[in-house]
């Protein structure tokens, strides 16, 4: 028993976190391309013809001559990479998230959608509501479902039995990680058709 929790905590990992394969790949990309372009210059340099953008004397030269660049550049240049290595940090050290959702249930991995529960969530709190099912839309994010109702004109909205039903559907769901609903109805409502 314990080899398939193992198992499901595993694949439910993957199903609900995205890989940095795109970060990895792109900053690959990126170092291959100055690696590529530095050999490049070489090359050229070797051979005795100009440089594309420099050559690997002028690089040097100009590395060398940080030191009388004006301070202010020189700390802009270093504020600016360490800017990225932050980002490039956070990004390989926090854990990107779909937008899925574990259902509770012990004997396999279930996985929702967030499209798949906003759509159910907004057809119940539009008929509690009793508003059209077109003004209703709902957000779902990692621990919050947002609720946006448009009334229609003259029509009030019973915004408290639409938070109800939303609750009620999301108990019904048995997600493993607890959303927090809330309803909100616009000031301003639709001209009846």
């Amino acid at each position: 028993m314990t080899t398939y929790r193992s198992t499901y905590k595993r694949i439910s990992r993957r199903e609900l976190h995205s890989p940095r394969s795109v970060a990895a790949i792109t900053l690959a990309i990126l170092i291959s391309a100055v690696c590529l372009w530095l050999m490049s210059e070489i090359v050229l340099h070797l051979l005795g013809r100009p440089g594309l953008l420099a050559t690997p004397s002028e690089i040097a030269h100009t590395v060398a001559g940080v030191g009388s660049a004006p301070p202010a550049l020189v700390g802009g240049i270093g504020v600016a990479a360490v800017l990225i290595g932050v980002l490039l940090l956070f990004l390989a050290v926090a854990p990107g998230r779909r937008s899925r959702h574990l259902l509770a249930i012990a004997r396999a991995v279930t996985i929702v959608d967030s499209e798949v529960i906003a759509s159910a969530l907004a057809r119940d709190a539009a008929r509690a509501a009793g508003v059209a099912p077109d003004n209703a839309r709902v957000t779902v994010t990692g621990r919050r479902v947002t609720v946006h109702l448009t009334p229609t004109s003259g029509t009030p909205v019973d915004q408290t039995a639409a938070l109800t039903a939303v609750q009620g559907h999301l108990h019904e769901l048995g997600l493993r990680r607890v959303l927090q609903p809330q309803v909100v109805v616009a000031a301003v409502g639709k001209v009846g058709e």
